[in-house]
């Protein structure tokens, strides 16, 4: 495997730990656990190719994931969780299934491609966080009866695609879905969406084992781990910084990062 001049200095603790460290807080300040912005940095700043980009950020996003999950609980118990089991349920029978094609056809995919679909979502996600994720509360379901179940399977279909071939967790666009769709609260809808995120992952991560590229798990487990343990230290910080800056100024600040991330991946073949 090779990787251009400079990676391997640029991957020392002390880097991967910061940047993890700033990513998270990015994630943070939204709710998020920042796996839409460490991707790009994966990519354009530690050198990773595409393939190997995604692998790492979702085995990142799984341990982000799950410890977030574990935190929550202090505040939204897990009993609070299983009572919506039916809205879990929904979103999971399209995700998953999502997760595994989307991971195949990631690994079939060369990578110049691979890059451009990337930057297609880093939009998507940027677009998402402006007009999605200070969707309106209290407006109840959108639909009822069979049409929310089909609606919920449309759209865990394309959050568990987004979330397998990006390796995000996905709640940028969980979280609009779980209060627009499913007109939950959205302190309820930031548990239900780490629920349906951390099996969403395992689906795809089960996918991407098979392929040889998973071995840059093994060869970067430190680098990993530094990483993580930046962005849960981050996202912790930016929680305590949650409402100080608003989200007039915020989201859209965050929106253009990502587009700034698009265009980079973009021309990054």
């Amino acid at each position: 495997m090779t990787h251009e001049s400079g990676a391997d200095t640029a991957r020392s603790p002390a880097a991967s730990f910061s940047s993890g460290a700033l990513i998270g807080m990015l994630g943070g300040l939204i709710g998020l656990g920042g796996a839409e912005f460490r991707l790009p940095l994966l990519i354009g700043w530690f050198r990773f190719a595409a393939l190997e980009a995604v692998i790492l950020n979702k085995t990142m996003s799984l341990l982000v994931v799950a410890s977030a999950l574990l935190f929550r609980t202090r505040s939204i118990p897990l009993t609070a969780v299983a009572e919506h089991w039916t809205v879990i349920a929904n979103l999971l029978g399209g995700s998953l299934l999502g997760a595994w094609l989307a991971a195949g056809w990631a690994i079939r995919m060369r990578s110049a491609v691979l890059y451009r679909v990337m930057a297609v979502l880093l939009v998507a996600i940027a677009l998402a966080l402006l007009f999605g994720h200070e969707a309106a509360v209290g407006r109840g379901a959108l639909l009822q009866g069979p049409e929310l179940v089909m609606a919920g399977l449309v759209a865990g279909f394309a959050i568990g695609v987004v979330a397998s071939l990006m390796g995000v967790a996905g709640g940028e666009l969980l979280i609009p879905t779980l209060i627009l769709l499913f007109g939950l609260d959205i302190k309820i809808a930031g548990s239900l969406s780490l629920a349906v995120s951390l099996p969403t992952m395992l689906m795809g991560f089960a996918r991407y084992s098979r392929d040889r590229s998973f071995g840059v798990i093994g060869q970067n487990r430190r680098f990993i781990l530094f990483m993580a343990a930046g962005s849960l230290v981050g996202a912790f910080a930016g929680g305590l910084l949650l409402g100080v800056v608003p989200s007039a100024v915020l989201l859209p600040t965050l929106a253009a990062i990502l587009l700034v991330s698009a265009m980079k991946v973009w021309r990054h073949v």
